[in-house]
């Protein structure tokens, strides 16, 4: 395990562990962080090695969301951005995947959760979408998620089977 890599992994049996490493910085993702990731993901949902997958940060934080300065420098482009390249990755992950966050996950940090199967929130775990303050939609599909699991909710207490079909993105 290399500690001076932004994003760190260390495969123990089936399990690929994966932890978000810049404590200094709360963990924030830079655009190469997002490309890593989207690559590991990648590649571990093809080994069949690998069962689950479990990310982390470092330190005392999941993670602070984007590297602001990173961001200002590398701004996402139209498409093939590394943010969108991270979103494609979690959308087909076809293998258990989750999340120990701890400390703070603010942005990014928050709004990829969905894209989980289970995400464990340690004592004292701080969400935050920051965007929604400045009346901004959050980015990573968040909302079509949401409302995905508001059909659910629905199901589970009307006793039937969700009907994903009839979901629509809430912004469209």
């Amino acid at each position: 395990m290399d500690s001076s890599k932004e994003i760190v992994t260390e495969r123990t049996g089936s399990i690929l562990d994966v932890s978000f490493n810049r404590p200094t910085k709360k963990n924030a993702l830079t655009s190469s962080m997002y490309t890593t990731l989207a690559g590991l993901l990648d590649e571990a949902d093809k080994d069949d090695g690998v069962r689950v997958v479990l990310v982390h940060g470092a330190g005392d934080s999941f993670t602070a969301g984007n590297d602001l300065q990173d961001f200002v420098k590398n701004p996402p482009g139209t498409s093939d951005s590394p943010q969108e390249r991270l979103i494609g990755a979690l959308v087909v992950f076809d293998k258990p995947l989750v999340a120990a966050v701890h400390g703070v996950a603010i942005g990014s940090g928050t709004t990829m959760l969905p894209h989980f199967d289970f995400v464990y929130a340690g004592e004292g775990a701080k969400f935050q979408m920051p965007f929604v303050n400045l009346a901004l939609v959050p980015e990573f599909a968040a909302r079509v998620r949401a409302a995905e699991a508001k059909e659910a909710f629905a199901a589970f207490f009307e006793k039937r089977r969700p009907d994903f079909t009839k979901v629509k993105d809430p912004a469209a």
